[in-house]
């Protein structure tokens, strides 16, 4: 078989990734927030320069799809001059920074995100893929999102800082939370982490400094689920995948001031009104937040085989957590799977309890199969 093309880099606005539908554009909100203008601005740039399309990534990132090697220049001074991305391609680049949901003005998640952002050009060059979560909430909830360095809170509410794959922390005051994440990226860059190009795995073969580990990070809370909130109303959007016609529908039902986009595929709508809009999920028993499954063949040239219908199959079989991939790659979910599904050669191999990088229970399983294995 033919490896797929793993290419070591995440999308971003100013470079675009090819896919068999044409370039994803991909645009990772401030914060995780936009106003409802500039989410209808969004909508509108998705239906002038792509093919109605949007992905909503796990790490809370929008992917515009199917946009035309011509039609791309334009559509990057649009986002410039909406705001939406940073005129300066290496600041975009490292604006990898996903937050916890629920933050509001002025609280420590949104300051430690101001001050991150400012100050982004001063870290040292890092690996393509290395993101920063700002998980400061009441409890960590952003443990099974992609991050390399983690902020976080202990159990008596204290800032820490952890290296991603590490049990604690390093205990951070505020004010000097930039220098110490600089610190711990220039050690990461220093001994060896562009070769491992995570800190999970490079803490694995690597100590860190003791006294980075004497904090120990508070108890995670529970993911959130669909439904009101005090606030607002969070909705899930099936694989992440919505059409530009269905937001637009949302935010016309909703009329919210602002939109969070959250990880794990969700919206978080700062509204009072109720919403029902079908192309979303409302109760996480009608359709699973826990089913992960990229775009699949034939958008995407790397996968080969359809990965959503098989999903959808599955999903209502109580499996558990499930992620289908079209290929090696695993875009979809970068954590393990109680089942995961990996398409190889337009077959499925099998994995329990792991990831796509894992040693396969079977392989060469069609979707007849599966259906078998799983009744």
């Amino acid at each position: 078989m033919n490896a797929p093309g793993i290419r070591g880099w995440c999308p971003t606005a100013h470079r675009p990734m090819r896919s068999g539908d044409g370039l994803l554009v991909r645009v990772r909100p401030r914060s995780g927030r936009m106003t409802a203008d500039k989410a209808r601005t969004m909508a509108d740039l998705v239906r002038r320069f792509g093919n109605g399309l949007i992905d909503l990534t796990s790490r809370a990132g929008l992917q515009i799809r199917g946009v035309k090697d011509d039609a791309h220049p334009e559509l990057l001074r649009a986002l410039v001059a909406e705001g939406l991305v940073d005129a300066d391609p290496d600041i975009e680049a490292r604006r990898n920074i996903v937050v916890t949901p629920f933050w509001s003005a002025g609280d420590m998640t949104d300051r430690l995100a101001r001050a991150l952002a400012r100050r982004l050009a001063e870290l040292p060059e890092l690996p393509a893929k290395s993101g920063i979560a700002i998980d400061t909430g009441a409890a960590p909830v952003l443990q099974d999102v992609s991050a390399d360095f983690r902020f976080e809170r202990d159990g008596e509410g204290r800032l820490l800082l952890r290296a991603d794959g590490a049990e604690c922390g390093w205990s951070v005051d505020e004010a000097d939370a930039f220098d110490v994440l600089n610190e711990m990226a220039a050690w990461f860059v220093r001994t060896g982490g562009g070769e491992s190009g995570r800190v999970k795995r490079h803490v694995s073969k690597v100590s860190l400094p003791g006294n980075w580990q004497l904090a120990v990070p508070a108890e995670g809370g529970d993911p959130w689920p669909p439904g009101r909130t005090k606030e607002g109303v969070v909705v899930g959007v099936p694989f992440g995948a919505m059409s530009v016609d269905a937001l637009a529908g949302l935010l016309a039902e909703a009329d919210p001031g602002c939109v969070q986009v959250m990880p794990r595929r969700c919206l978080y709508l700062e509204t009072a009104r109720p919403v029902a809009h079908p192309a979303f999920i409302h109760d996480p028993s009608a359709f699973p937040l826990d089913v992960a499954a990229c775009t699949g063949a034939p958008r995407c040239t790397q996968a080969t085989v359809p990965t959503r219908p098989i999903a959808r199959q599955l999903a209502e079989r109580g499996l558990g957590t499930l992620h289908v991939s079209g290929c090696a790659k695993g875009c979809a979910r970068s954590g393990s799977a109680d089942v995961t599904l990996v398409g190889r050669d337009g077959m499925f191999d099998l994995v329990r309890d792991g990831s796509v990088g894992d040693a396969p229970d079977r392989t060469g399983v069609s979707e007849a199969g599966l259906l078998e294995l799983f009744p």
